[in-house]
């Protein structure tokens, strides 16, 4: 039987902006006199930053604040809160739909990641409600890409998530989204979409190669107009039998029906972190699942609409609307 890791130590220092503090296991093999020269070596900034966060109290062990001169624990436990940049506000709101003892479920704008990464840290949607709704113990269920709008569910408490995880890695969780996107009077639907597609570390585009497949989706068609502001559309319902990273813009950019807005598929493009306009036509619609702590049916719907179906100069000249 294979031996558990033992558990990490609490954190000494508090959450900050809805953060928590970098936690590092000290390497046993270490050769460092002190803490100082560890984090020097192995943080991608300057001696000053490092000085400044042990100057300021911001770097502690499991029994407290640490100082330059503090020994090199081999084995042991740090945790300091990284110096951030200064983000721009996403200036839509996150709607709250649901909130019970285990579940929070919300409506997620476009523009708002879900978990911090990159250079979006504190304008995310879990940092948000831990500040806004005072908990810090709240943790995402799932991932929604920063650019897709609709629901997101997190879990309260750390006992509780990995039930809710489980539902949605054993495909559990009934998901349907809704798209915008030109439309085809050639393209056979409803159709079931299989490929095998991949995405290279430090590339943003994901990409189909011959193989086993190891998505799944299926695409119907809701409605569509042959004529109007942005010529031919349609709305479509997708429905995601798997979970690979972009998947569903992927399907539609090689049905040749690009989802509206898409800074990837089927062209990369560069918008300014601050440049809200055409945001992309792809909204996460319905959650449904069977509650694995309650036995409650639950359904989910996203109170957002789309944009570029209802008001499309609108969505394709002004600024985002939420």
């Amino acid at each position: 039987m294979p031996r558990r890791k033992p558990p990490v130590p609490v954190s000494p220092l508090a959450q900050r902006d809805g953060i928590d503090p970098v936690h590092l296991k000290l390497p046993v093999d270490g050769a460092w006199r002190t803490v100082r020269e560890f984090l020097v070596e192995r943080l991608p900034v300057g001696p000053e930053v490092v000085d400044g966060l042990l100057a300021a109290g911001e770097v502690a062990g499991v029994d407290g604040e640490l100082s330059a001169d503090s020994a090199y624990a081999p084995g042991g436990h740090l945790w300091f809160h990284r110096p951030l940049a200064p983000e721009p506000r996403v200036p839509f709101p996150l709607r709250v739909l649901h909130r019970d003892a285990h579940l929070l479920v919300v409506d997620k704008p476009h523009f708002l990641a879900t978990t911090p990464r990159g250079s979006h840290i504190t304008e995310t949607a879990l940092a948000r409600l831990r500040r806004d709704l005072g908990l810090p113990e709240l943790a995402p269920a799932h991932r929604l890409d920063r650019l897709t709008a609709g629901l997101v569910l997190f879990t309260l408490r750390p006992a509780d998530r990995g039930a809710y995880q489980r539902l949605f890695a054993d495909k559990l969780v009934h998901k349907e989204y809704e798209a915008i996107a030109p439309y085809d009077p050639g393209l056979a639907l409803p159709r079931t979409v299989r490929s095998r597609i991949v995405k290279d570390r430090g590339i943003i585009a994901a990409y189909e190669v011959p193989g086993e497949p190891n998505s799944e989706s299926r695409i119907e068609l809701v409605e569509h107009r042959t004529h109007g502001p942005g010529g031919p559309l349609a709305r479509y319902r997708l429905l995601p039998r798997t979970g690979r990273t972009h998947q569903l813009r992927v399907h539609m950019n090689a049905l040749g029906v690009p989802i509206l807005g898409d800074p990837v598929y089927p062209v990369l493009t560069d918008p300014a972190p601050d440049d809200y306009a055409r945001p992309l036509q792809l909204l996460a619609r319905t959650l449904e699942f069977t509650d694995p702590l309650t036995g409650r049916a639950h359904r989910f719907e996203s109170e957002r609409t789309l944009q570029a179906w209802t008001d499309h100069e609108g969505w394709s000249t002004g600024p985002a609307r939420s």
